[in-house]
């Protein structure tokens, strides 16, 4: 019996499997240049947060502009399949194109209840 026992004991056992073998990753595509929708929109929303701070207006007009150039521009980036690149540019200047449309729209509605308090004062004195 020990005889048989210690030949069980002599046989191999594999502890350690090697990994499965797995498709190199794949290779990093080069970009191509930034999409000019992006740029002008990232560059008319800092422009409406700047005007429409002091102004209301053009604010929200250039976030306006801003924000419906982000939105084509991501469409464009996207359907390029990473032919044309800017898409976080152009995300940006979508984001900071709604802000700017919400600060000229409160700015605006300031400077509306301004001029009307102002008109309703001198004609009443």
């Amino acid at each position: 019996m020990t005889s048989a026992h210690s030949e069980v004991e002599k046989q191999p056992v594999a502890m350690w499997h090697p990994p499965p073998s797995y498709p190199p990753p794949p290779h990093a595509q080069a970009r191509g240049a930034t999409d000019g929708r992006a740029i002008a929109s990232l560059l008319s929303a800092i422009a409406g947060i700047v005007l429409g701070l002091p102004f209301g207006i053009p604010g929200m007009a250039l976030g306006s502009l801003a924000y419906f150039l982000g939105r084509a521009a991501v469409n464009n980036i996207d359907s390029s399949k990473g032919a044309v690149g800017g898409r976080g540019m152009a995300v940006t200047g979508w984001v900071v194109g709604a802000v700017a449309m919400a600060i000229g729209s409160a700015v605006t509605l300031v400077w509306l209840v301004v001029v009307l308090v102002a008109v309703s004062q001198s004609t009443s004195v």
